[in-house]
């Protein structure tokens, strides 16, 4: 499979000048610390959760005993992991980036809305139109592929759209369609994004984390959040 590397492809960032390539990898730098600061943050948290389930099981057994502490245990566990919830929304960004070079940036292997992914990722791989991104989750004990595809097309009023597919461990994860404007005085961005998978109670806390540093990547990499409406339904 042709491929290339991350330290390879940030040498020719889809398409991106010479000029340019030093800043671009500084913002790119930027967000990357900004994602390992709310990683710091996630696995701590993460744990929380689970001490919190061993903590309903010590509270039920001292109140009653071992059999209901465990039943306890379980129940709050699944209660934690089963799937009740998906999200979906609309962000619009403000950028002083030419329209082709923000298509570039949504199509090259460091897409600004999905910092969360390749900030974390262990190795970045290209193949045509579809970038790789390798993530190791508990202490590297565990290794997932999340596979980004993007698709452009131009819109009948001119307007550029860049479609990107994403999947998890081979199962759709969702979908973002960001849309590039041209306006008088900077490019305008609108991205309207929908997870396919739903989600457990477990993962609230993080996205609540991540809600605090994902607007934060995005200026990093030259990109304003004009407006932001998120939904969160079965």
């Amino acid at each position: 499979m042709p491929s290339t590397s991350d330290r390879d492809r940030s040498d020719d960032d889809g398409g991106i000048g010479t000029s340019d390539r030093s800043a671009h990898n500084e913002r790119t730098d930027a967000a990357r610390a900004v994602v390992r600061r709310y990683r710091r943050l996630e696995r701590p948290l993460s744990w929380l959760v689970a001490v919190g389930v061993g903590v309903v099981c010590v509270g039920v057994y001292a109140l009653t005993s071992l059999v209901p502490a465990v039943a306890a245990g379980i129940l709050a566990a699944i209660a934690l992991r089963v799937p009740v919830w998906q999200s979906s929304g609309t962000v619009t960004l403000r950028t002083d980036y030419a329209p082709d070079r923000v298509v570039e940036s949504f199509t090259g292997p460091h897409p600004p809305v999905l910092a969360f992914h390749w900030g974390l990722a262990d190795a970045v791989e290209t193949d045509d139109d579809t970038v790789y991104y390798e993530v190791s989750y508990l202490f590297g004990l565990r290794t997932v592929e999340v596979a980004v595809r993007a698709e452009t097309v131009t819109l009948p009023n001119g307007d550029r759209q860049v479609e990107l597919t994403v999947t998890e461990g081979g199962h759709s994860w969702g979908t973002y369609a960001a849309t590039i404007s041209h306006e008088t005085t900077h490019t305008a961005v609108t991205i309207e994004y929908a997870a396919d998978q739903r989600f457990g109670l477990r993962r609230v806390p993080q996205q609540l984390l991540a809600a605090r540093y994902r607007d934060e990547t995005l200026s990093e990499q030259g990109y304003d959040v004009v407006d932001r409406t998120s939904h969160i339904g079965r």
